[in-house]
């Protein structure tokens, strides 16, 4: 297959960035993931040529490059718009209102389930999904826009959000970062740097309640090698020297 940008969708900037990614591990084919976000970046989702461009450049099969673009929910096969908007609907967010807010947003934007709101001028594009726990249940129920965390939402926090979003409002997570774009997100996914890494994440006062509390009470890790009378790491808690 020519590898020319006559005959990819991709450029030639690209396909050197894909190669460079691939030149990172020691084993090619390990570079397969930051590579499909990188065609993320590039085309907004991942596309026909950028599984025979990763393919030629790992020298696998395009079958096995489809393989793990089909496997992850991560990677798209159809164009995503400027921001993808997740709503955790597993259990603890779902009950908390994960639930009324995905309802809500379906609504208000006029899609359903990994659907992308329909072009308007002047106004940016929301891809719409329900996603899986983010292990963020300290902070439910929870949203991601391009990844990044929107915590303790509501069916009117979301809605406002999303009206920001399309009107090209500056929002920023949560816990700090301002939400870039879709594309620019999945290039720094691929492993290139955008110069925000020092706006975030930061952890917020959930997160840090046990240590906080581990502090108040003076608990401390065991030491290295540190072992009761049963062999197991740690105190046992018992005042008697563990004798019992």
């Amino acid at each position: 297959m020519s590898t020319t940008e006559g005959t990819t969708g991709l450029t030639e900037t690209t396909y050197a960035e894909l190669r460079e990614i691939a030149a990172r591990y020691p084993q090619a084919r390990s570079g397969l993931l930051p590579m499909l976000h990188l065609v993320q970046a590039a085309e907004g989702c991942v596309t026909s040529e950028g599984i025979e461009v990763c393919a030629e450049i790992l020298g696998i099969t395009a079958a096995e490059v489809a393989g793990v673009a089909t496997f992850y929910t991560m990677y798209k096969r159809r164009p995503v718009g400027d921001y993808h908007v997740g709503v955790c609907t597993n259990t603890l967010c779902a009950v908390m209102g994960g639930d009324l807010i995905f309802e809500r947003l379906k609504e208000h934007l006029d899609v359903g389930n990994d659907e992308t709101t329909t072009h308007e001028e002047g106004r940016r594009d929301i891809t719409l999904e329900h996603i899986e726990c983010n292990a963020a249940c300290d902070y439910a129920p929870v949203m991601t826009v391009n990844w990044e965390f929107m915590d303790n939402m509501t069916p009117e926090s979301a809605t406002r959000l999303v009206d920001d979003l399309r009107d090209g409002t500056e929002v920023r997570s949560t816990r700090g970062p301002r939400i870039c774009t879709w594309r620019e997100a999945e290039r720094v996914i691929a492993g290139f740097e955008d110069g925000r890494v020092d706006e975030g994440p930061a952890a917020g006062g959930p997160s840090l309640l046990g240590l906080q509390i581990a502090r108040e009470r003076g608990w401390t890790a065991p030491a290295s090698g540190d072992t009761g009378s049963n062999g197991s790491t740690g105190s046992t808690g018992s005042t008697d020297g563990g004798t019992q």
